[in-house]
């Protein structure tokens, strides 16, 4: 009998058993081994030996049909046979075997061994998938989990197209196959998700689960219906397990996020300050990438975290923002440490461009993200005030020698160019026709106002007396210098007509030798400034 098994002449081998176990029953029954009992137990565990010889058989046979590279049609059918005959042979009646009775008699379960045994083929499928260590491949996971979606895949068509058709319709073959494989996927997964992993390793699994493994990239292919179903499949992780992966990914998005804002602020000083890159113009503004690589930051992590699941999105969008609320201040203190070290040409450009892209920013938060935004706001606001301070500090710095001289023998002889205290002024002033309005504007009537109220302030401090020729000459120079000043500067953009005859008002007084004409001329001055009394 054994030989039988071994050649896997299994319903031979099962009616020589049966015989013998039937024999031996009659031969209880006629209690032929009263005086003998050791010889019953030696028959009684002969015949479960040589049954359980059976079942270990149709495991081997039910384990290797998916090894092969063609499925045994003859094998399988005659299986399906010898379930049935041995559940013929051996109606379930519901009595448990008791303590110490010998088994002749009972059903051997070889269908539940039959279901045993493709658990255990699917166990042993997705176990072999092949894993690279992490010093071998960066991507190990991701091709772990391709490798198992592939042969997977191969496996459940070759039970749809070759094992269904050797079962009966009773059997559901292919939803057990179906579950046994997602059990094993789950129990595999599960175990992943209990080691160590790193940022594109969580990525990668979540994603899997999400958005692979029902899809029909795995799954749900077209080729594997109608026969597999995934509606009615448990979850593939725990919710704990699930939450445990959303959480690390989280975790390890955090300092992704930093590190990536972190790159921004290190182009910027090296690629940009530090080389004296002009920013571009864009539709006549100053250009900085600096709001476009933020949102493409926050995009890409909202996508595929989004991907993933609502909540998780969620999660990383409120994560990106408490990541840019820390950026900004950081990158604000390195733009000022770098402009308070150095007169670079390309600051006041910068402080534009930059000025720019924070408005860029907050809108682009508001119209994508729909996030609110007053937080950001706040610190953007205290960032410009402290660029738009080192901003006209420069400016003052840049003209104050230049309003120092007026009036000084120097500058009455005309050893400085008439044009030289615009042209320290147009240094900033120029840059601000490329800010976004409203501030644009309004920092440019600040500087005309500014430049306008201490060139007058420099011309009325006490002085030695000038004689007639030399007012007439200072007269002359001062609305020579207030012509190039306002006409540089309103044709930059500023709409400050009113300061216009501010400084000429002054220049004719003094070079006016006529009381009554002086006494005109100061009416003037008080007519277009009132408040001068």
């Amino acid at each position: 009998i054994n030989e039988l098994i071994q050649k896997r002449q299994l319903l031979e081998a099962f009616a020589s058993i049966k015989y013998l176990e039937d024999e031996t029953i009659a031969e209880r029954d006629a209690e032929k081994y009263k005086d003998n009992p050791q010889e019953f137990v030696r028959k009684s565990k002969d015949v479960d030996l040589l049954y359980n010889s059976i079942t270990n058989m149709i495991q081997s046979i039910v384990v290797g049909t998916l090894e092969q590279p063609t499925v045994e049609d003859t094998m399988l059918n005659s299986l399906v046979t010898l379930i049935a005959h041995e559940e013929a042979a051996h109606p379930n009646t519901g009595n448990a075997t008791g303590p110490g009775s010998d088994l002749l008699g009972t059903p051997r379960k070889w269908r539940e061994e039959w279901r045993e045994a493709i658990n255990e083929s699917a166990r042993k499928r997705v176990q072999r998938v092949p894993m690279a260590s992490k010093e071998e491949e960066s991507f190990r996971l991701d091709l772990h989990l391709g490798f198992l979606q592939k042969q997977l895949s191969e496996d459940l068509l070759k039970i749809k197209l070759s094992v269904k058709k050797c079962y009966p319709e009773e059997y559901q073959v292919c939803d057990m196959y179906v579950e046994a494989f997602h059990n094993a996927v789950a129990s595999h997964l599960q175990d992943l998700s209990q080691r160590p992993l790193e940022f594109n390793e969580l990525y990668t699994l979540l994603d899997w689960v999400a958005n692979i493994y029902r899809s029909e990239l795995f799954l749900g292919h077209p080729d594997l219906k109608p026969e597999v179903k995934t509606e009615n499949l448990s979850l593939l992780l725990a919710p704990a397990d699930w939450d445990k992966l959303k959480n690390d990914y989280i975790t390890l998005a955090k300092g992704k996020i930093k590190s990536y804002f972190g790159n921004i602020l290190r182009l910027e000083v090296t690629e940009k300050w530090e080389k004296e890159v002009h920013p571009e113009v864009k539709e006549n503004l100053y250009h900085s990438s600096l709001s476009f690589d933020i949102q493409a930051i926050i995009g890409e992590h909202m996508k595929i975290s989004g991907a993933i699941s609502r909540s998780l999105g969620t999660k990383t969008l409120e994560l990106c923002l408490a990541e840019l609320h820390e950026f900004i201040p950081r990158f604000g203190e390195e733009f000022v440490a770098w402009s308070t070290a150095q007169d670079s040409p390309v600051f006041a450009p910068y402080f534009t461009a930059y000025i720019n892209s924070f408005h860029d920013l907050v809108s682009g938060l508001e119209r994508v993200f729909k996030v609110n935004t007053e937080e950001l706001q706040k610190i953007l606001a205290t960032l410009t005030r402290n660029f738009t301070n080192i901003f006209l500090n420069k400016l003052r710095t840049k003209a104050q020698p230049l309003l120092k001289k007026i009036l000084t023998k120097d500058w009455i002889l005309a050893t400085e160019r008439p044009d030289s205290l615009a042209s320290a002024v147009s240094q900033f002033s120029e840059h601000l026709q490329h800010m976004r309005e409203p501030m644009g504007q309004e920092l440019l009537r600040d500087i005309h106002k500014y430049v306008v109220r201490e060139y007058i302030m420099q011309v009325i401090k006490p002085r030695r007396k000038m004689n007639g020729e030399t007012r007439q000459q200072v007269s002359e120079k001062m609305n020579q210098e207030a012509r190039i000043l306002n006409n540089t500067l309103i044709g930059q953009g500023s709409d400050s007509d009113w300061l216009l005859p501010a400084i000429h008002h002054i220049a004719n007084i003094i070079g006016e030798k006529k009381k009554d004409k002086i006494k005109e001329y100061v009416k003037e001055l008080c007519q277009d400034y009132p408040d001068i009394r």
